[in-house]
């Protein structure tokens, strides 16, 4: 995979030439048009959801597989489960995550975007991504949880962990230090959940320590589940947050027509998940000899969904490289999957970003990058900044 900073270049490429394309003599194939994905995702039952194996890319450019998890272990929950399982657990944490209890999160993400905002902000100048866009969306996650809100910069620390070890590109001293706060995460969550079996409360932790207590769900799959919510959950947040304001930042017209009228604020949320997909991409497990594109996909390989190419697929959008504000000429994106997997979170990650934007665009005034060059976290999975440094100019 190639220049991880911009790799938008290459997945034309890919798109145009290989749409389907083996990575040197491994077993992972780069699909990067919007219509094979929207196949592959139609066609579970030849690419599993499950999660068997990721990709390493090496220094020489070469990739190898690292194993994850047999296809069909009970390892695989939520996301990374399929039907009939991945329909459970679905049903599972849904009840907190229906439209009415979302929207009540509101005034509790404009207090906590307003705190963050004052505590970061030193002389004109904030880092939005340290500040705001890491902290805010695991606050909202140990409210929907229930988990103590002073947990935070712990819970942010173990879940980019547990993303690392996904990441392709890790070193094996960023191993060792991944495995042990993934484990320090399963030991926080485990005894949370302990704890909520004795006393169950109104949030998802309630949730599944009631099932639990019913004798629908095990503790293991308790436990794996919330690593997901709280690892995978957040993350997407923290790169729509990082990245919506980057795209401001270097298109000016638009924070200034956005500030002349909020209700463009939601279309461009959804240009910036277009354009800069939270996730770079998913991995899919092939079940059985097959084809894609008329290439032979043999049993046991692995597909990596370039959410990046899809989105920016000329076929599906005009201009595909430009922000466009009117929702007409915008059709659907895949920024959080499609079908069946479309993400848990899509609706509140879509009402924190909303939220942050409209507090931005007044608390700030005017604002101005400090570094045109952005800190992109080097990963295959994840599409974030490291760091946002900002100017204010207020009004």
């Amino acid at each position: 995979m190639r220049d991880l900073d911009d790799p938008y270049p290459y997945l034309a490429h890919l798109r145009s030439h290989a749409p389907v394309h083996r990575l040197g003599d491994s077993s992972f194939f780069v699909v990067s048009s919007w219509d094979l994905i929207a196949e592959v995702l139609a066609r579970p039952e030849d690419f599993s959801s499950n999660l068997t194996a990721t990709m390493i890319v090496h220094p020489d450019g070469s990739t190898t597989e690292c194993p994850v998890a047999d296809l069909g272990s009970p390892l695989h929950v939520l996301a990374t489960a399929d039907d009939p399982v991945h329909r459970d657990h679905r049903t599972m944490v849904m009840p907190a995550l229906v439209a009415r209890r979302v929207r009540a999160l509101t005034p509790f993400i404009e207090a906590a975007a307003g705190d963050l905002w004052r505590e970061g902000l030193r002389d004109g100048r904030i880092d939005w991504v340290q500040a705001v866009a890491q902290r805010l969306p695991m606050l909202v996650v140990t409210e929907l949880l229930g988990l103590p809100s002073h947990d935070v910069d712990d819970l942010v620390r173990w879940a980019f962990a547990s993303t690392m070890l996904l990441d392709g590109v890790i070193t094996s001293d960023d191993l060792e230090v991944a495995t042990a706060a993934v484990g320090e995460l399963a030991g926080y969550l485990s005894a949370a959940y302990s704890a909520a079996l004795a006393n169950p409360g109104p949030d998802i932790l309630g949730d599944l320590a009631r099932l639990g207590a019913a004798g629908t769900l095990d503790d293991d799959t308790a436990v794996m589940i919330l690593i997901q919510l709280v690892a995978a959950g957040a993350e997407s947040t923290i790169s729509l947050l990082g990245t919506s304001v980057w795209l401001l930042g270097r298109h000016r017209d638009i924070a200034t027509r956005l500030r002349a009228d909020n209700t463009l604020i939601a279309p461009f949320v959804e240009e910036a998940l277009r354009l800069e997909s939270p996730f770079r991409g998913h991995y899919r497990h092939v079940v059985h000899d097959t084809t894609l594109d008329d290439i032979a996909l043999p049993a046991g390989s692995h597909l990596y969904l370039a959410w990046g190419g899809a989105n920016r697929d000329p076929h599906r959008f005009e201009d595909p490289d430009t922000i466009v504000l009117d929702p007409a000429k915008r059709p659907s994106h895949m920024a959080f999957g499609k079908g069946i997997h479309l993400c848990v979170g899509a609706a509140l990650a879509r009402l924190e970003t909303r939220t942050c934007i409209e507090f931005l665009l007044d608390a700030a005034g005017e604002f101005t990058l400090d570094d045109p060059t952005p800190q992109w976290t080097r990963s295959l999975l994840s599409r974030r900044l490291h760091a946002l440094p900002l100017t204010v100019h207020p009004a």
